[in-house]
């Protein structure tokens, strides 16, 4: 038996209904805020990922499904969503409109070769927001906001992270503290850390091996090297969460797994989840669109990670919904078939071709939760009428078909 790749799945019925159900509520959201939606290819050139996510990143380092296709061209399966939107942005040449706001969404499947775990597959599904050409801090603000509203929507407890990875004029400063720092201890790192002192110190901050975390303490901290303006915009950030009631706490290692993050980056958190607790992050990326060769353009984003989230959220009752129809007698059902059709323009229809005996057929709208059972059999046929049952109230009756 052929079975699903290791670290993928399907998803049916429950599973299927809650994950449209959840981009249902996100898109909804979404629109409110102003977003349009996006759509843009699984497969993109690798060099697209490694200008963006970083070639020092655990994801173009270990993870990405690479190859060389039938073309001879370097691709890859998309491993996550942003820099997809970017290279649209660019191509779509929406970054030469200047003083233009172009608010995106996406969702779509995104694919790394890590090890599964609860929570985390090869092939997974991903909910983001880009937002370009607004550099107000206030654009940080309202895309958390919008996160928040989209977890209350769905009803899931989270905790908010943030902090400030500063800008082109700070951070150069702070990183040259920070390698400073690390090679004092570089031989009790870890291997990926001593390895990232001299691609990506950064970095460092974000690993979760214990022993680095205990180094880290004394480290220097970013928050106290921001300059003046990325001090303001932090500051700003957190009056506006406060005064718009939005619990926080700043995490001074917060640096997000990719490298095109500059000035705010934020994580929400969920304590129902396992070790896998991050169900969704994003941040400010003002160098981007630049770094792909496009016009500078401010943006800021996040993505919310589907099957993260899946297991804590609920599917509301929504009754019984639809039609089951049935008949007595087989030569009837073509006779039923225009009818079906006709109520299929109002709503659900389930319609059962075999001929069965009434308690069957009730049996059958069970099964299905259909609302109403519709049954026609020869002395309907006679008389133009049909015979509906209303199985959440309980009421049966005979009406005719043109009513129905």
């Amino acid at each position: 038996m052929i079975k699903a790749l290791r670290g993928m799945r399907d998803l049916t019925f429950d599973d299927g209904r809650k994950f449209t159900y959840i981009i249902k509520k996100m898109e909804d959201v979404a629109k409110k805020y102003g977003y349009e939606y996006i759509e843009t290819p699984i497969l993109e050139e690798t060099k697209l990922f490694k200008r963006s996510v970083g070639e020092s990143s655990d994801i173009v380092g270990k993870e990405m499904y690479q190859f060389i296709d039938k073309g001879n061209n370097d691709v890859c399966m998309r491993p996550e969503g942003t820099a997809g939107v970017v290279r649209a942005f660019i191509q779509s040449k929406l970054d030469r409109r200047a003083g233009e706001r172009f608010r995106l969404f996406y969702h779509g499947a995104m694919f790394r070769y890590e090890r599964p775990q609860k929570g985390r597959f090869r092939e997974f599904h991903q909910f983001g927001c880009e937002s370009f050409g607004e550099e107000s801090v206030y654009e940080d603000f309202t895309l958390i906001q919008m996160v928040s509203d989209i977890f209350k929507a769905l009803n899931i407890k989270f905790k908010l992270k943030i902090n400030s990875l500063g800008c082109n004029r700070c951070m150069p400063r702070y990183r040259d503290n920070l390698i400073d720092f690390l090679k004092s201890s570089e031989e009790q790192l870890c291997s990926d850390c001593s390895r990232r002192v001299s691609t990506n110190p950064i970095r460092v901050l974000d690993c979760k091996n214990s022993q680095c975390q205990d180094i880290l303490k004394g480290s220097p901290k970013l928050v106290d090297n921001l300059c003046e303006s990325c001090s303001r915009d932090f500051e700003k950030l957190k009056s506006l969460l406060r005064d718009n009631k939005i619990d926080f706490e700043v995490d001074i290692n917060l640096v997000r797994g990719l490298d095109y993050y500059n000035k705010t980056a934020f994580e929400f958190i969920s304590g129902e989840i396992g070790a896998q607790s991050a169900i969704a992050g994003g941040g400010r990326y003002d160098r981007l669109v630049e770094f792909l060769d496009g016009k500078s353009t401010p943006a800021v984003g996040f993505a919310i990670g589907i099957e993260r989230i899946m297991d804590i959220v609920e599917l509301p009752y929504n009754g019984r919904d639809g039609y089951y129809m049935g008949v007595l007698d087989s030569h009837i059902l073509d006779i039923l078939l225009p009818l079906v059709h006709k109520k299929r323009g109002e709503g659900r229809v389930y319609l059962e071709y075999k001929p069965k005996k009434l308690k069957g057929h009730l049996k059958g709208a069970d099964r299905v939760n259909a609302r109403y059972c519709l049954v026609v059999g020869e002395n309907e046929l006679k008389s133009g009428t049909v015979w509906v049952k209303d199985l959440e109230l309980k009421i049966e009756k005979v009406i005719s078909m043109e009513d129905f």
